[in-house]
């Protein structure tokens, strides 16, 4: 870990503060052996798939005895297993693990893995943890690892042995995830970590806890708030806002007070805390948890051509996501627990498939599991663009790309931001290049299109990637900025993190989405009854209605407070983006171009992906070949 003293402190009481916990150092052991692909193919320009070094990936399967194959995220899992399948002309069994597979099917997968019955599993986090199979022999990590100690952690999955080395092999998807493949090779023999820090913790989970402990048994507040501040996370909680916390649990606070249903424990003579009536702890033992799942429905087989009217007699495979299931039709084929399935319909919570031939199908696509690039790896990459000299150890294709960029246009410094503003077509474009990861560069899109706006830039949308930010508009933003109207330190002044930021969020679907999971683990929303669940529309809507009636009578309520905490270190990523704004005062440099630059390529190549609402618009309508012709002045 990082820091290893903050999780010391974690484990150990804080009041009183009694010090750190005990820490013991493992010295030795044999060093890794890592590469990265350095594939006879074209590396992408842009994209997640990693397509391209599939042949050389099989290859490495036939050379081992058994591979474990990481990737990001479950879709990736999904189109990897089919990509090896396709090529796997000697029928090894190859296997896929992720988290939405039926429990049953997984540990079948986990089983024949035990037993050497299997060449290679594809799999995602499932995997990352309490496994100990001393005989994976190489892992292969598809896509950048987005951190170091997440590397490390994976990597160890082989060879788990403290004399054998851990064999693994980085198969970056595009060329940005060449640096960064690079940047945590590196960052792995030196012995560098880049856990997150520790945060404080929420007060949902607080609420939930407090009503925990009065289902358990009643309670003094007195001694429950000393003893939450034993926690670590917990240590600094002042007593009026655990007071607050409690009044919320008791009565759902000021503008949810006359309604019996919010009322969950109530305070005696005595001076305990004890539930209202014994349906409230039915109700918690139903949800407890902190972990919120994104709704999801059951995937079953039926037979083909049922519409949903056939029985329910096929197996189930797995959860998918409702929000993917709302974009298919009746006869839709999409990908799932490694086979290609037709959609027949939805019945209740339980999507209904049959198999389907071909494999022309849609990957379904799932709300978590996007990590963003830490902080220490962008600061490598940034490092990295910024030293020719460590250019000598990327592949020839990359290192080229960074000299025809260098040549074109600029790299940016290691604490510089680089703006680059270009027409193509009938808009106008600027990217920049912050490398500080997807959330942060979402919200920085957010705010950037707003105070272009107020100064007539026209913006038609923005899209963002975990090394750049690429902004679309009607109007010149070059000119604008070289008259300074507005320039461009007054555009990314740390001001924006104030008034602009709140006046965004108070229209953002954001907030509603993170106030949903507040109030489910707080347990003002309850989603399980007995013999029923509700689901993940009922749950929205109910979420949606206190929202707004919370927002307009009282906009201080502790629930509101606990969702704007969490949005920040979360889905905003507020603390990250504070440090960029501040690193980067007075070192943007503006380059304003003809035409599109090397470096811009990969983010232009993202816009070209986006639905494009209406009549089509031929200038967002992205053709790898010509974009790549323009920047590197071929065309």
């Amino acid at each position: 870990v990082a820091e290893p003293d903050e999780l010391r402190r974690w484990l150990v009481s804080q009041n009183p503060p009694v010090g750190l916990a005990e820490l013991i150092v493992v010295t030795g052991g044999a060093k890794p052996e890592i590469s990265i692909l350095d594939s006879e193919e074209r590396v992408p320009w842009a994209g997640h798939s990693a397509r391209y070094a599939t042949p050389e990936i099989y290859s490495e399967i036939k050379r081992h005895k058994t591979t474990l194959l990481f990737v990001n995220t479950r879709s990736q899992a999904e189109l990897l297993f089919q990509e090896l399948w396709r090529v796997n002309e000697d029928t090894l069994p190859i296997a896929l693990h992720h988290g939405s597979l039926d429990v049953a099917q997984r540990r079948r997968v986990e089983k024949a893995m035990g037993e050497n019955a299997l060449r290679a599993i594809v799999a995602t986090s499932t995997l990352d943890l309490g496994i100990d199979w001393g005989d994976v022999d190489l892992v292969v990590h598809v896509g950048a690892p987005k951190g170091a100690s997440r590397l490390a952690q994976r990597i160890g999955r082989a060879n788990h042995r403290m004399d054998e080395p851990s064999k693994a092999i980085l198969i970056p998807a595009n060329r940005f995830e060449v640096l960064e493949c690079r940047a945590a090779l590196d960052a792995n023999y030196l012995g560098a970590q880049d856990t997150p820090p520790l945060v404080n913790g929420g007060l949902d989970v607080l609420a939930q806890h407090v009503l925990g402990c009065a289902c358990g048994a009643p309670f003094l507040a007195d001694t429950l708030f000393e003893e939450v501040r034993t926690a670590a996370p917990y240590a600094s909680l002042d007593r009026p806002t655990f007071d607050r916390v409690v009044d919320f649990v008791a009565t759902g606070g000021y503008a949810l007070k006359n309604y019996e249903r919010y009322a969950r424990i109530r305070l005696n003579k005595d001076g305990l805390w004890r539930v209202s009536n014994p349906r409230v702890a039915q109700q918690y033992r139903l949800n407890v948890g902190t972990i919120i799942e994104v709704p999801a429905l059951n995937v079953r087989y039926v037979r083909a051509g049922s519409k949903g009217s056939a029985s329910r007699g096929g197996r189930v495979l797995g959860k998918i996501e409702e929000a993917f299931l709302e974009t298919l039709t009746h006869g839709d084929t999409f990908m799932f627990a490694g086979k290609v399935l037709r959609f027949e319909g939805i019945r209740e919570n339980e999507c209904l498939v049959s198999n389907a031939p071909g494999s022309d199908a849609k990957v379904p696509y799932y709300g978590g599991g996007k990590f963003p690039l830490s902080t220490y790896l962008a600061e490598q990459v940034r490092i990295m663009l910024d030293d020719p000299q460590r250019w000598k150890k990327l592949p020839e294709q990359v290192a080229d790309w960074l000299r025809f960029q260098a040549d074109k246009s600029v790299l940016p410094k290691r604490d510089d931001l680089l703006i680059e503003t270009f027409p193509r077509g009938n808009r106008h474009y600027l990217v920049a290049y912050p490398f500080e990861g997807r959330l942060a560069h979402q919200t920085l899109g957010m705010l950037l299109t707003r105070r272009l706006d107020r100064a007539a830039a026209r913006p038609l949308g923005f899209v963002a990637t975990d090394y750049a930010l690429a902004i679309w508009s009607l109007a010149d933003m070059g000119r604008m900025f070289r008259a300074k109207k507005p320039s461009l330190g007054e555009l990314f002044d740390q001001d924006m993190l104030g008034d602009d930021l709140e006046a965004w969020l108070a229209g953002s679907w954001l907030l509603k989405r993170t106030f949903r999971n507040c109030a489910l683990i707080s347990g003002l929303i309850e989603k399980r009854h007995p013999g029923q669940e509700k689901s993940g529309r009922q749950v929205t809507v109910s979420t949606d209605l206190i929202y707004d009636v919370l927002r307009s009578h009282e906009p201080d309520h502790i629930l509101l407070q606990a969702t704007r905490a969490d949005a920040a270190t979360g889905l905003l990523d507020v603390s990250r983006l504070a440090e960029m704004l501040s690193r980067i005062q007075g070192r943007i440099v503006h380059k304003n171009l003809e035409q599109i630059s090397p470096l811009a390529v990969p983010i232009m190549l993202e816009i070209g992906k986006m639905p494009v609402h209406g009549e089509a618009d031929d200038t967002l309508l992205m053709d790898a070949a010509t974009l790549v012709e323009e920047a590197m002045g071929t065309k």
